[in-house]
């Protein structure tokens, strides 16, 4: 469930002038390079489905720190630093990217920066006989902000892999790439390493493949030799056949020096436009809470449902295959609704999923239904998500996988309806800057929610507080509204 990429949100460095960009990337038919680019990002985004939503990240909480509580104080905290070094960094070499001319040897060194990283964390082990916390934290704080750094430097080579008549097929075709090899990668992980020896099912090995040891949480841990192989392998294609941009010979503190100009100076046109200002203010706040709940839900259903490892990759899995519908409820709603409209109606059902979340509990639905597990029948006889409790929180979950999903599309529609044509680039360059400028904010307010309270729903608590913001924010942004409209 991470937003889809397309031409519109590469940041400042996208911003290229139609004359110098007319001939690059041949016609609407994708050719190889632009799915090369694809794959790349179908091979970086399990990175972020395994590691930092629902295996890994979840594992570390409620085993190496051994108390899901801490474990989402400490997780909240390093995110935020992650979160401050990509708003002080990534927009400036966003800002720069195209002055520094050639960018796969960037690519390239990031990406060899990340793969040993990720696959370093399968040293993670419970006993503290491999990393410990500290180190883990640490490289995965790095590896969050290297991934920001991919995404910016890979962005910015869309339209010299694509052309502009084919970057959206190759942005359409990112997204599905990154949607199936997640989905794969959970299905792979349950059915050779979670499910055997826990069902008798003859399509399931009878014990996990290549001898991994489940009391040493290795199910848990080799999910990241398996983010790191599928980023490595997605690369190949990219470096090998994606064109790269040419040369310029500008010296790299004057491309830096220069691109920083250029932000300033599209900062400085985006805000003479009120309504265009609100917005991007307004998604700074809703686009980060809705980011926080993707990271912190693993965290959060381990700790307050009590789910293992089998129960989170099902979970993935499920939520996985919903996300993908949310871009097409997203477009539906733009289309019938307007992107304004849309965009209150998927806030507002993020807030209520939030607020749902906090009223679960195994022995508890919704606040104030009582449930005692021992008085009920299971609902069936599977290995998981087997009482009601565990299916309405899956429940839930579907919903906030399809709205958060459809919020990312409905948030570029609502940019082009409220901004001039002819500063499309400079508005797209700010947007895509909001993205990373208050990347800090949630983790910091779950950080800060969880240790006053000294609960995972405080720390919940304070993420839909933040939707509730920039919700107001937006009210206030007039347009917005269908194509026939002539406002919200």
């Amino acid at each position: 469930m991470t937003e889809s990429t397309s031409v519109e949100t590469h940041g400042p460095s996208s911003v290229i002038d139609p004359p110098a960009i007319a001939t690059i990337g041949g016609d609407a038919k994708l050719n190889r390079g632009g799915v090369a680019w694809s794959v790349f990002e179908g091979g970086r985004d399990p990175y972020v489905i395994l590691i930092t939503i629902y295996i890994f990240m979840p594992y570390v909480a409620s085993v190496m720190v051994g108390d899901p509580v801490r474990g989402q104080e400490a997780i909240s905290h390093w995110q935020q630093i992650a979160g401050w070094t990509v708003m002080a960094t990534a927009p400036f070499l966003g800002a720069s990217v195209d002055k520094l001319g050639r960018r796969k040897g960037w690519l390239a060194l990031v990406v060899g920066l990340m793969v040993p990283m990720i696959a370093a964390l399968w040293w993670a082990k419970p006993d503290g006989s491999g990393l410990p916390v500290m180190a883990v934290m640490l490289l995965a704080m790095l590896v969050n902000v290297l991934f920001a750094y991919s995404e910016v430097l890979h962005n910015s080579l869309l339209i010299r892999a694509a052309g502009l008549e084919g970057a959206h097929k190759a942005s359409g075709l990112a997204l599905a790439l990154g949607n199936l090899l997640s989905v794969f990668a959970l299905a792979f992980t349950a059915w050779a390493f979670a499910l055997p020896g826990k069902v008798h099912w003859s399509w399931v090995p009878a014990a996990p493949l290549f001898g991994l040891d489940p009391a040493s949480h290795e199910p848990e841990r080799v999910v990241a030799l398996m983010a790191a192989g599928l980023l490595a392998l997605g690369a190949l294609p990219l470096f090998l056949f994606t064109p790269d941009a040419p040369r310029t010979g500008i010296p790299m503190l004057k491309a830096w020096r220069d691109g920083a100009g250029e932000l300033l100076s599209m900062i400085r046109t985006v805000r003479r436009y009120r309504d265009a200002v609100l917005y991007l203010a307004s998604r700074m706040l809703f686009v980060d809470g809705m980011n926080a709940v993707l990271f912190f839900i693993g965290i959060y259903a381990v700790g307050v449902m009590k789910w293992g490892a089998l129960e989170m990759l099902a979970y993935g899995i499920l939520l996985s295959i919903f996300a993908a519908l949310g871009g097409l409820v997203g477009r539906m709603l733009d289309e019938k609704l307007g992107p304004k409209t849309a965009l209150r109606i998927e806030i507002a059902m993020a807030m209520l999923g939030l607020i749902a979340f906090l009223g679960m509990a195994p022995d508890r639905i919704l606040f104030f239904w009582p449930y005692d597990a021992a008085a009920h029948a299971p609902l069936w006889n599977g290995p998981v998500f087997r009482y009601l409790p565990d299916v309405i929180f899956v429940l839930i979950g579907f919903s906030n996988a399809i709205f958060i999903s459809g919020q990312y599309a409905s948030s570029r529609t609502m940019l082009t309806r409220i901004t001039p044509p002819e500063q499309t680039g400079a508005f797209f360059g700010v947007y895509a800057l909001s993205g990373v400028a208050t990347s800090w904010l949630a983790p910091t307010l779950v950080n800060i929610g969880t240790r006053v309270t000294k609960s995972q729903q405080g720390g919940f608590v304070m993420i839909v507080g933040l939707l509730g913001v920039g919700l107001g924010v937006l009210s206030l942004v007039r347009g917005g509204g269908r194509r026939s409209a002539a406002s919200a």
